[in-house]
């Protein structure tokens, strides 16, 4: 593991100062803080750590971008509504990002590909996940079985029983997601 250099610890106090990324202390700039359990602090503790050290690692970065391309077929492509345009009439020119054509069906398998990534550098076996509408459970699934990992996620009880069928997809993903009583 290499020192940071001046322009990058001056880079990342200014996206800490940005509110890009949270600072050490868990304020995004004069905003923020940490409003948790004492008893997760550890946790979080090594998450945050784990998640700097990921984020200034060149073979992470490279890792990451090539499962949002080669797995979840990022960049959405973009069509241009022609139509649409049209019917608007003033001269702009409308432009739908595609997002439903991700693997999954929704943005939400960029971000759980990041996940699984730290979940795998941290040495753990499972991804949990809170989902009501089923899509961040649908992508759990579907990185859980892509990494090997057991227990993708939880559901609500209410969340549940409302989107059944996101369960249906979760299951066919191959990995199990669990249901909260």
């Amino acid at each position: 593991m290499t020192a940071a250099t001046s322009a990058e610890r001056g880079a990342a106090a200014f996206a800490s100062a940005a509110g890009l990324v949270p600072g050490p202390d868990g304020h995004f700039g004069r905003f923020g803080g940490r409003f948790v359990p004492e008893a997760l602090i550890k946790a979080l503790d090594e998450l945050d750590s784990v998640y700097r050290h990921a984020m200034a690692d060149e073979a992470f970065q490279v890792e990451f971008a090539r499962l949002l391309r080669d797995y979840a077929g990022v960049p959405s492509k973009l069509y241009d509504a022609t139509r649409l345009s049209a019917e608007v009439g003033t001269g702009a020119r409308f432009l739908l990002k595609r997002e439903d054509l991700n693997h999954t069906g929704a943005h939400k398998i960029r971000n759980v590909l990041g996940q699984a990534l730290i979940t795998q550098r941290m040495g753990k076996e499972r991804i949990i996940a809170e989902t009501g509408a089923g899509q961040h459970g649908v992508a759990s699934a579907t990185a859980a079985a892509l990494f090997g990992f057991g227990d993708a996620g939880c559901h609500g009880r209410a969340g549940h029983a409302r989107f059944e069928d996101a369960q249906g997809r979760d299951e066919r993903g191959a990995a199990r997601l669990g249901r909260q009583r």
